[in-house]
C-alpha cells in the first residue's frame, strides 16, 4: 500500500485585533509622553513595553492609540474632535493642550440621542447612505415612514442588502421613539387621499354601506358590510399571487378615483362614470395626483399610475372591472354593472402579442455586446454584471417569463436518460410543464453557478437554491419580478444611452423594453432559425398555434423580396 504525504499549509499570520475601548493609563501615558516632545520609541518603551516585540513598531503603537481616539470621537458624534486627534504628526506640539483637553472630553462625553429630522449620513455606513439617498431617503424620518416594518422589506431598495437592512433595523430597535415621532409627523403631513390598497379607510358616505345600486342585504351571499370588504372577498378568490396583484391594482384605481373625482362609491357608480373611467385611463390627471415613478406601496410618493395607458391596457382594465361586477351581482351585492358595453377604440388586437417587442438577430447581439462590458464601461459591480449577462443568455434561450425566471429553483431542473436538460416551471393558471433547456442556457447557467461559488456538478446541488441569486452574500432567496424587472431596466436604458448617438431605433426600442421582450425575441429567434411552430409553441406553453404563428416572419420576408425583385429601382 501506497502512503499519501500530504503537506501541511504554513501557519497563517497572526491576526492582530486592535482593542476598541477607551484607552488605558499606560497608553494615555505613551501619547501624553509623545506630545511633551519625548520620541515615540522611549516613551512606548518606558510606558507601554509589553506592546513591542513580534515586529511591532512603537509608531505603531502610537498610531493605533490615535485611530482608538478618533473612533471613539466618530462613534460619539464628534466630528469635532475626531479631526483634532486626527492631526498630522508633525503638529504634536501646537496641538498638545487642545487635545489633552479633548480627551477629558471624550472621557464623559455621551452619544448624541437621535431626532427625526437628522440625515441619514449622521448615523448609517456610507454604502447604505449612498443606496438609500438614490431611492431618495435622504432623513430618518423619510426611511421609517418609507420601509415597512415586514420581512425583507429592503429588496425594494436597490443595491440594499440584508446586512445594511439588519443595521437599519438595529438602529431603529434601539431607538423606538424614532417610529412613533415619523408616524405622527406622516399623519400631520400627508394630505393626499391617493394611497395604496391596503391603507384606504373609506369614509362612511362613500364606502358604499348604502351604495345607490346595493341590492337587499337580506338576498346578499356576502357578509361585507361595504364596497372595500366585497371588493376583498372577490380578491381573496384568486390565489395565485400574480393575479391578485393585477387585480388589486385595477380595483384600487377605481374605488380611489370614485371616491377622490367622483365622489361616489363604487357600488353607485354608473355607466355614465364607467365611460368617464375609461377616459381618465387613457390619460390620468390632475397628472400629479395620480401619477409618479415606480416607488414603494409604502412611500408617501407612491402613485397608482406611472404614465398613460395604451389602448389595449385599457380594454385590459376594463375587462377585470366587467369580471369584477359580474361577481359582485352573482353575489346580490350590487344590481347592476355600470361596465356592461363599455368597448375600447383600437383595442382589437388586445390579445395578440405585440411581436414589434422583440429585438433583430443583430440588435440582439449589440445589446449582448454591451453588457460584456458593464464592469469596466459602466461601473456596474462583478456580481451585479455577472446576474445580468446570466439573466440576458437564460431569458432569451428559454423564452422564460418573469415569474417564472425567479420562481427557479436548482431542484426544478432535470436531465432525463437522453442527456437533455429540462426546467419544470408552473405557468399561467397553475399550469405544470418543462421547458427545454438548450446549450445555451445550461452553459450560461454552469458559468453563473461558479460566479457565485456553488458546485457547478448537478449531483452537489442544493435543490432551494434559485436560480437567480440575490447579490447579499448573506440573503439565500431569490430576487422578486419586481426587483428583475428594475434590474433589466435599469440595463436597458443604460444600453440605449451607450447607442444614442449609433443606433437611434434601437435605442428607442431599449427604452420601452422590459423582461418579456426577451421571450419574444427567443419565439421570433427560434422560428427564424427553422425550429418547428410546434415545438417553440409546445416550449413557450401557448394554448394554440394560431398565438405562435404571429411571430412567423418568413413568409413576409419572402413576399417583399419577391416584390423588390419584380420592381428594383431604375438603373
Amino acid at each position: 500500500m501506497k502512503t499519501r504525504h500530504t503537506s501541511l499549509p504554513a501557519p497563517a499570520d497572526p491576526v492582530v485585533h486592535e482593542p476598541t475601548g477607551f484607552p488605558d493609563a499606560a497608553e494615555l501615558a505613551v501619547l501624553r509622553a509623545w506630545y511633551a516632545g519625548v520620541a515615540v520609541r522611549p516613551a512606548v518603551e518606558r510606558y507601554l513595553p509589553s506592546a513591542l516585540g513580534n515586529g511591532k513598531s512603537a509608531r505603531g503603537v502610537l498610531g493605533r492609540i490615535r485611530r482608538r481616539l478618533v473612533s471613539l470621537a466618530r462613534a460619539a458624534h464628534r466630528d469635532d474632535l475626531a479631526a483634532l486627534f486626527d492631526h498630522p504628526a508633525d503638529q504634536r506640539a501646537q496641538h498638545a493642550k487642545a487635545v489633552a483637553q479633548a480627551i477629558d472630553a471624550l472621557r464623559t462625553v455621551r452619544p448624541p440621542e437621535p431626532q427625526i429630522a437628522d440625515e441619514i449620513a449622521q448615523w448609517f455606513a456610507p454604502r447604505a447612505v449612498r443606496v438609500l439617498q438614490a431611492y431618495g431617503i435622504a432623513t430618518l424620518a423619510d426611511l421609517t415612514v418609507r420601509i415597512p416594518r415586514r420581512r425583507q422589506w429592503w429588496m425594494l431598495v436597490p443595491g440594499l442588502g440584508a446586512a445594511s437592512a439588519r443595521a437599519i433595523e438595529a438602529f431603529f430597535a434601539a431607538w423606538p421613539a424614532l417610529t412613533e415621532k415619523a408616524r405622527a409627523l406622516i399623519v400631520a403631513s400627508r394630505q393626499s387621499p391617493i394611497v395604496p390598497w391596503e391603507s384606504i379607510s373609506l369614509p362612511h358616505e362613500v364606502d358604499g354601506s348604502e351604495g345607490t345600486f346595493r341590492a337587499p342585504a337580506a338576498t346578499c351571499t356576502l357578509d361585507a358590510a361595504n364596497d372595500y370588504e366585497a371588493v376583498q372577498t372577490w380578491l381573496s378568490l384568486h390565489e395565485s399571487p400574480a393575479t391578485q396583484r393585477t387585480y388589486r391594482k385595477e380595483a384600487e384605481r377605481l374605488i380611489l378615483w370614485a371616491i377622490v373625482e367622483r365622489g361616489r362609491a363604487l357600488s353607485s357608480l354608473t355607466t355614465e362614470d364607467a365611460i368617464a373611467y375609461r377616459a381618465f385611463l387613457r390619460h390620468p390627471s390632475p397628472h400629479a395626483r395620480w401619477v409618479g415613478p415606480v416607488r414603494p406601496r409604502s412611500s408617501p410618493d407612491w402613485r397608482p399610475f406611472n404614465g398613460s395607458l395604451s389602448p389595449r391596457s385599457v380594454a385590459h382594465a376594463l375587462s377585470i372591472l366587467g369580471a369584477l361586477f359580474r361577481w359582485l351581482i352573482e353575489q346580490r351585492y350590487v344590481l347592476a354593472n355600470p361596465f356592461a358595453g363599455v368597448k375600447v377604440r383600437d383595442a382589437s388586437g388586445s390579445n395578440v402579442l405585440d411581436v414589434s417587442h422583440a429585438f433583430t438577430e443583430g440588435e440582439w447581439a449589440l445589446v449582448r455586446t454591451i453588457a460584456d462590458g458593464l464592469e469596466w464601461a459602466s461601473g456596474w459591480s462583478g456580481p451585479a454584471a455577472q446576474r445580468l449577462r446570466f439573466l440576458l443568455d437564460f431569458g432569451y434561450a428559454t423564452g422564460l417569463r418573469a415569474s417564472e425566471l425567479v420562481g427557479a429553483t436548482l431542484g426544478h431542473i432535470e436531465t432525463d436518460p437522453r442527456g437533455d436538460h429540462w426546467l419544470r416551471v408552473t405557468g399561467k393558471g397553475k399550469k405544470l410543464a418543462r421547458v427545454a433547456l438548450p446549450p445555451l442556457a445550461w452553459d450560461a447557467l454552469a458559468r453563473y453557478l461558479a460566479e457565485r461559488g456553488l458546485p457547478v456538478t448537478q449531483l452537489h446541488w442544493k435543490p432551494p437554491t434559485p436560480v437567480i441569486g440575490s447579490l447579499d452574500a448573506d440573503c439565500v432567496d431569490t430576487i422578486s419580478s419586481a426587483r428583475l424587472w428594475m434590474v433589466m431596466r435599469r440595463f436597458f436604458l443604460l444600453a440605449a444611452k451607450a447607442i444614442e448617438a449609433d443606433h437611434a431605433p434601437l435605442a428607442g426600442k431599449l427604452r420601452c423594453a422590459s423582461p418579456h421582450w426577451m421571450r419574444h425575441t427567443h419565439a421570433t429567434h427560434a422560428l427564424g432559425r427553422g425550429a418547428e411552430l410546434t415545438t417553440v409553441r409546445d416550449n413557450l406553453r401557448h394554448a394554440s398555434v394560431s398565438t405562435t404563428s404571429i411571430y412567423l416572419h418568413s413568409d413576409e420576408v419572402k413576399r417583399a423580396r419577391q416584390i423588390g425583385d419584380a420592381f428594383a429601382s431604375r438603373k
